[in-house]
């Protein structure tokens, strides 16, 4: 901070030796060269002085221009000087300060134990750093991270203390807010499910003889209704009276948010009067609810267990919650059901199935796809694939799509699931066009899981990359009942994204869902499946004859290609080339085939051994 000026240079005591030795010496040419010599030291002086001055003076901009507070005190902690982020953090200029102790500015939350290792710490080895708590000129604590060195002189004498420290109020304001987010519902401000795992395993450790915990799982019914019919907004509103209203009614006891319209409730008592307490729970909740002008009555279902008779791990309480949950709304809803062993039983089967679905998609080794074929009714040329997942069981042998899939969607299994189709598509693609088989676009079907879960853009650019594969040959089929979830959000970008790459995209099982005509104008698509639902009947049924003929007329208007699923019958077939469609796939044709049997249709078709039908067709003909 200050210049410090040292004669500790050769040059300044040659010129005082001149200077002195001037007098003496007999001839003006001598006295001349060590005035000449005098002279120089003088400038290197001068020089010196300079750029001490500099130095100190770039030292203190830089000092300025730092965010982190600076204070530079003596030996006995008396503040000499502190740069203008000091004052910026605490409010204190220099002169407020200046000769006064450090310490003083400190906040009283730190006792005299804390400054004792303070001090030992920084005086043995000379510097300190950590969180401490000061306090402003207006009077309020705040945190700062304070890094502390002292500084000695030649003979190791402390000389001056010098601190740095930065407001970090912030920071631990996020931190607290991440520990909120992490332990606590945004929406009703109630323990989250992480939370409510921790307080749920504290009680049961707390327990004392004679007490039991009584628990509730509560589910709201038919709240996407409600949802739907005073917007999301006012349910929010909603969720968060239900929770207040629990926290009322359970004094006490401990109410959380398990995500979505689910509640825990959970009280410790020494009563055995359990199924009154859950129907009191029922009941109070069935009170009407006053959100602005509406008037509300819900009904709830509820699973109860009680601790520590059904248990007493909080890990296994809560699937027992669960599966007595589940059980109430499969026997209608607005119901309460307690936890009973035969629950377990009866779920064990859809628990091992799930178990073995996780093992198959590990090992991939049980995992397949059936392709079933797509054909243009104009030269029965083969123009595309459907691929269908399939779960060939050691065990069971072939598991019904029925049955895995919705399985997967319940225990977050979608997305991986959805991944390795991807994957498994392009490998037999790259596959095929190595062995030279015709090149047609093999569709795969997005589940709305794929799109809200799984990151299906990242998944499907690798897999393109990695197999080499062309994005044109690789189409992406969606339900319409995946294009009007919520929780996908607004798919029309995304899918305008992917199609842009090259992907082809179509609706599939159009009709069946939310038809929409102005979705269809909006969102960017190539081709529409017409479901089998109106197929099956044609042509006898004059209604789905009509349907299909206006299907086929709004797609020839929208430029989209239809497909039209489940053709089995001949007649079916002529009238659906009669009204212009222009693709079908159904087992007139071919059946979901394997690999090996897909492979030597196309030998077929290439060696002209083909019929206008498959099997099926000549044994229904």
């Amino acid at each position: 901070m200050w210049p410090v000026f040292t004669l500790n240079r050769p040059l300044p005591w040659v010129a005082l030796v001149a200077l002195s030795a001037s007098v003496w010496l007999p001839s003006v040419t001598l006295r001349l060269a060590a005035m000449l010599i005098a002279s120089l030291g003088v400038w290197d002086a001068w020089r010196q002085v300079r750029q001490e001055h500099l130095r100190a003076r770039l030292g203190q901009e830089a000092l300025a221009m730092t965010e982190e507070g600076v204070i530079v005190t003596d030996a006995a902690n008396r503040i000499l000087v502190v740069n203008p982020a000091f004052t910026q953090i605490t409010g204190y200029e220099q002169s407020e300060v200046q000769g006064l102790n450090a310490s003083s500015l400190s906040a009283p939350r730190h006792d005299t134990a804390f400054f004792e290792r303070y001090w030992q710490t920084l005086q043995s080895t000379g510097r300190w750093e950590g969180e401490i708590w000061n306090r402003r000129k207006q009077g309020d604590e705040y945190p700062e991270w304070l890094k502390a060195k002292a500084v000695t002189d030649d003979e190791g004498r402390v000389r001056h203390y010098v601190c740095l420290f930065s407001d970090i109020s912030l920071r631990k304001a996020r931190e607290r807010d991440l520990r909120r987010i992490g332990f606590e519902d945004p929406l009703t401000g109630l323990p989250n499910r992480r939370r409510l795992g921790d307080l749920l395993g504290s009680r049961l450790r707390h327990l004392l003889a004679g007490e039991s915990l009584d628990m509730a799982m509560i589910d709201i019914d038919g709240f996407k209704e409600v949802n739907d019919g005073l917007g999301v907004e006012l349910g929010d509103r909603l969720l968060a009276r239900v929770g207040e209203r629990l926290a009322r009614h359970v004094a006490g006891g401990v109410v959380g948010r398990l995500g979505g319209d689910e509640f825990l409730v959970i009280r410790t008592t020494t009563f055995d009067d359990h199924d009154q307490w859950v129907a009191g729970l029922q009941a109070h909740l069935g009170e009407p609810f006053e959100i602005e002008s509406h008037s509300l009555r819900l009904g709830v279902t509820i699973g109860s267990c009680r601790a520590p008779e059904d248990g007493r791990d909080a890990g296994v309480l809560f699937q027992r919650l669960e599966s007595a949950l589940y059980a109430a709304k499969r026997n209608g809803r607005n119901l309460c059901l307690r936890f009973r062993p035969a629950l377990d039983v009866q779920d064990s089967p859809r628990l091992a199935l799930v178990n073995e679905l996780r093992n198959a998609l590990a090992t991939g080794g049980q995992l397949e796809l059936h392709y079933q074929p797509q054909y243009r009714l104009d030269d029965g040329a083969m123009a595309g694939l459907e691929a269908l997942l399939r779960w060939r069981h050691p065990r069971d042998g072939m598991v019904s799509p029925g049955d895995f899939i919705p399985l997967a969607e319940r225990h977050g299994l979608m997305a991986s699931l959805g991944n390795w189709v991807i994957d498994q598509a392009l490998a037999q693609l790259t596959h095929w066009r190595q062995q030279s088989m015709p090149e047609v676009p093999v569709w795969i079907n997005i589940s709305a899981m794929q799109l809200f879960q799984g990151d299906l853009e990242a998944a499907l650019a690798a897999g393109l990359a990695r197999h080499g594969v062309p994005a044109r040959l690789l189409g992406l089929e969606l339900t319409e009942s995946v294009l009007l979830d919520e929780r996908a959000g607004d798919v029309a970008p995304r899918l305008e994204a992917l199609r842009q790459r090259g992907h082809p995209v179509a609706i599939d099982d159009f009709g069946t869902g939310y038809s929409s005509l102005g979705y269809l104008k909006h969102l960017p698509l190539d081709k529409l499946k017409l479901d089998r639902a109106f197929v099956r009947s044609l042509p006898e049924d004059g209604a789905d004859a009509a349907i299909v003929g206006a299907v086929l007329a709004m797609a020839r208007g929208l430029e989209l290609e239809v497909v039209a699923e489940g053709v089995e019958t001949r007649a079916q077939r002529d009238f659906l080339r009669d009204s212009g469609c222009e693709l079908v796939q159904g087992f007139l044709y071919d059946r979901p085939l394997t690999v090996e049997a897909l492979e030597r249709r196309w030998r077929e078709l290439a060696s002209g051994a083909a019929r206008e039908a498959g099997p099926v067709a000549q044994a229904m003909a």
